[in-house]
């Protein structure tokens, strides 16, 4: 084992080695939902841009305030409208979102008012300032309020909209190449013959970069031969920004993309101390990132989550993000430790973090029944009530 790269090393030499591999472009606000910043936003205005009233009621001078004082209404204002003036002494009728006139700083709720003709009292005391948003309170002119490389979310458009904002400077999708290997794998809806088992690794590394939010170009599928593996990667080399695989990485005299690489490209790690996981490389073809997972689903959807999700943010042009972990305490023990990092896929009932009962590598039933992976660091034992690191599926 002493020849596998430690789990966080790995991902910190992957993530250095990642460099933006897209161009940018202009886009419509309603049109890039998704889509990664190219540069950062300044707030070309104040939000609000006036000071604004929170409530429907009265807006007054703290200044005039006396109590049992009748004030008289000397101007309604709604929303949209142009106040005049506050005139001293009294007070103004105003709505929700409705512009502060001047001369006025605090509104008294229509709840703590009564009308008496067209005069007001007020049933209690306020405080200078009451439900007053002031103009700036959420966003100020020159403030950076979005950053080159974040994702724009429903809720990022909308802060966007706030500002005027008609257009965005975007990275343009990341091209992604997908390559299967395996003489044993067909595709679904084929008859299986013996000794065969269906292709799941390649719809399901094309769902997994569609749910990243980045593009697959072209997915192709390469016998096990060294002519078909090098044919595969030539072509996808031209056609992509990043390739991932699936199979070929290990050992075995049907493994060839780790030979194919050697002879092309650039290998810069291989075998990572994870389980599962471990048969993982990372190199380059012509300055074409390349990342080669094992073949083994689970194993497949494990480094995918850790290593090509990581890969694939940076070289979209995005903001390298970790998952986020959670605490959890085992709801069970045990005592042999592995050397490597172990990622089980687990449930949390009650609190506590229950394995699967199936952590074959080959195994996808066990990912779809379980909800997110617990972290166990290399050389450590699981005791039953210790607080270990989870992450739910969700935060990748």
């Amino acid at each position: 084992m002493s020849n596998l790269l430690p789990f966080e090393e790995a991902l910190t030499a992957i993530e250095k080695a990642a460099t933006v591999r897209v161009a940018s472009e202009t886009l419509p606000l309603s049109k890039a939902l998704g889509r990664i910043l190219a540069e950062n936003i300044v707030a070309p205005i104040n939000v609000p841009p006036q000071a604004n009233s929170a409530m429907d009621g009265y807006a007054i001078a703290y200044q005039d305030w006396q109590d049992d004082k009748a004030f008289v209404v000397s101007q309604r204002i709604a929303a949209g409208q142009a106040p005049q003036p506050l005139q001293a002494g009294t007070c103004a009728r105003i709505f929700t979102g409705a512009i502060l006139p001047a001369g006025a700083d605090t509104i008294i709720m229509q709840e703590n008012a009564q009308v008496e003709a067209e005069q007001v009292r007020f049933l209690s005391t306020p405080q200078q300032g009451d439900n007053v948003r002031p103009s700036g309170q959420d966003m100020q002119q020159g403030q950076t309020v979005a950053l080159s490389g974040q994702q724009l979310s429903a809720m990022k458009i909308g802060l966007l909209a706030s500002l005027g904002i008609t257009q965005v400077s975007v990275f343009q999708p990341l091209r992604v190449g997908i390559l299967t290997t395996g003489d044993e794998l067909i595709p679904a809806g084929s008859s299986l013959q013996t000794g065969q088992i269906y292709n799941s690794n390649g719809p399901m590394l094309e769902a997994l970069v569609a749910e990243a939010g980045h593009m697959v170009t072209c997915s192709l599928h390469a016998a096990d031969t060294p002519a078909a593996t090098e044919q595969a990667l030539q072509q996808l080399t031209t056609e992509c920004d990043v390739i991932l695989s699936s199979g070929g990485v290990s050992v075995g005299e049907e493994d060839h993309v780790k030979h194919v690489l050697e002879k092309l490209g650039t290998l810069h790690l291989w075998k990572i101390a994870i389980k599962p996981g471990k048969p993982l490389v990372h190199a380059s073809l012509d300055g074409v990132p390349f990342l080669g997972l094992p073949g083994n689903p689970s194993s497949t959807l494990v480094t995918f989550h850790w290593f090509a999700r990581l890969l694939l943010s940076v070289c979209a042009g995005a903001q390298a993000t970790r998952p986020k972990a959670y605490t959890v305490k085992a709801g069970f023990r045990r005592s042999k430790a592995i050397q490597r990092d172990e990622f089980l896929r687990v449930t949390i009932q009650q609190g506590k973090a229950y394995p699967h009962a199936q952590q074959s590598s080959g195994a996808l039933l066990a990912a779809c029944e379980s909800q997110g992976y617990l972290h166990i660091k290399a050389r450590e034992s699981v005791e039953e009530n210790q607080e270990y690191d989870f992450y739910p599926f969700n935060s990748f």
